[in-house]
């Protein structure tokens, strides 16, 4: 499905970004990130943090894509998450990795099932990775919001 179909259905509403909105939402998922290295939190902590530094970089290739999400429906982290290789071509392989983050954060959120330390260090890695490819695809590919 592209990301017009999603706008026609409602799951999308058009968005013009601009070049401070998406240096906020950097900035805030490498704070989320910093944070995520606080040896001192749970496990559930650093994978909530490293999750939302995916968060805020999903939306930020979302943003600058020209959308965003319609959050007055459930599932816009999910759509954010697999919109990536649309939005900042991230490969499908990886969205299934974000998927499991995802559900993992999800479990502990909402039902406060434990998060393995190995789970929360191997979620931190994405993230940065993540980050720095949503960063380097914006620059690439709309170089006025970089």
């Amino acid at each position: 499905m592209t990301l017009d179909n999603l706008l026609r259905i409602g799951k999308l509403k058009a968005h013009a970004a601009d070049k401070a909105e998406i240096t906020r939402l950097f900035e805030s998922a490498r704070r989320a990130l910093a944070d995520a290295g606080i040896e001192a939190l749970s496990s559930d902590a650093h994978l909530d943090l490293s999750y939302r530094a995916i968060m805020q970089a999903a939306l930020a290739a979302m943003l600058a894509n020209g959308y965003r999400p319609a959050t007055s429906e459930p599932g816009h982290h999910q759509l954010l998450i697999q919109a990536l290789p649309k939005t900042a071509g991230i490969s499908a392989e990886r969205i299934r990795v974000l998927d499991a983050y995802r559900a993992a954060r999800n479990l502990s959120d909402y039902r406060g099932v434990p998060v393995s330390d190995s789970v929360a260090k191997e979620c931190a890695a994405e993230a940065a990775s993540i980050l720095a490819e949503v960063s380097a695809w914006i620059a690439a590919h709309h170089s006025n919001l970089a």
